[in-house]
């Protein structure tokens, strides 16, 4: 089987937790390669991505790595033999891999967590909102490939709009909230879709006031997407380099701490939409 040239972050994500597996078992690629029968650079490949790995050797090797949590190996079982071709397919090779991997990651994800500071949460934004976001971020970009973006932006809203939504918890700082991205009139109709969101039973949104006293989090912007069991958790981050993708234990409980106390900050969802209804009524 040919290689892969350009793993998935969700491909990634198998390779890195097979590899913590197996550093966990104290084993070297070539005693996993011992194992299963094969060669070290086979083990190699898995480990970063480049090839896959069938059920009955994930579980042979799970077992020979000592691995006694059923459901985390159900569950990278179920990452090593999915075969869904989902609608972001459409976009590879068209848009960069992180939109792709970012919605790929949002349709497997049982939650999803977002804190923004500046801009309105992009599950949130009307398509009026995005287009002035690419627009100005690439200025160079001719109407079409804003517009590919736009609407790549308007269908990774299936996850909270869609049939089969997940719980979602958003934190947005009043300077997102006032901020005129997309002049008066498309601002007002932003924030009439995040107060008509908020009223729905799986989203929960939470304000961070200018108000607040001893405020420290203005550059804590992060996305927190629930995994099938808590240790496939994943935060996604801006970076200078492109979006990163977090995954190790520390980092994971690093963030799910620092969420936790944004939100305990934050107004609680009753007095946030009384907020954002008196920013609509000052536009």
């Amino acid at each position: 089987m040919a290689l892969r040239r350009e793993p998935t972050a969700r491909q990634m994500r198998l390779a890195v937790e097979l590899r913590k597996l197996r550093d966990a078992a104290g084993l070297t690629t070539r005693d996993a390669a011992a194992l299963l029968g094969v060669s070290s650079a086979q083990i190699s490949q898995i480990e970063a991505g480049l090839a896959g790995v069938s059920e009955k050797r994930l579980r042979r090797l799970a077992a020979n790595y000592a691995c006694s949590d059923a459901e985390l190996i159900d569950a990278l079982v179920t990452m090593a033999t999915d075969r869904t071709r989902g609608w972001w397919e459409e976009y590879r090779g068209v848009l960069p891999s992180a939109y792709q991997d970012l919605a790929e990651l949002d349709h497997h994800a049982t939650s999803r967590h977002d804190v923004t500071v500046i801009h309105v949460p992009g599950l949130f934004q009307t398509a009026d909102y995005a287009r002035a976001l690419f627009a100005y971020m690439n200025p160079e970009f001719p109407e079409g490939e804003v517009e590919l973006r736009v609407e790549h932006r308007m269908k990774r809203k299936v996850v909270i709009e869609g049939p089969d939504p997940i719980p979602y918890e958003t934190v947005i700082h009043e300077a997102a909230l006032r901020i005129r991205v997309a002049g008066r009139t498309a601002s007002q109709a932003q924030l009439a879709r995040i107060l008509e969101m908020s009223e729905a039973d799986h989203v929960t949104v939470q304000v961070i006031p200018f108000a607040l006293d001893d405020f420290a989090g203005a550059g804590s912007t992060l996305v927190h997407l629930g995994g099938t069991v808590p240790r496939l958790d994943t935060v996604v981050r801006d970076a200078p380099h492109g979006t990163a993708f977090l995954d190790s234990e520390a980092q994971l409980e690093h963030f799910r701490t620092l969420f936790r106390r944004v939100k305990e900050a934050s107004l609680p969802p009753e007095q946030s939409r009384d907020l954002i209804h008196q920013l609509a009524k000052e536009l």
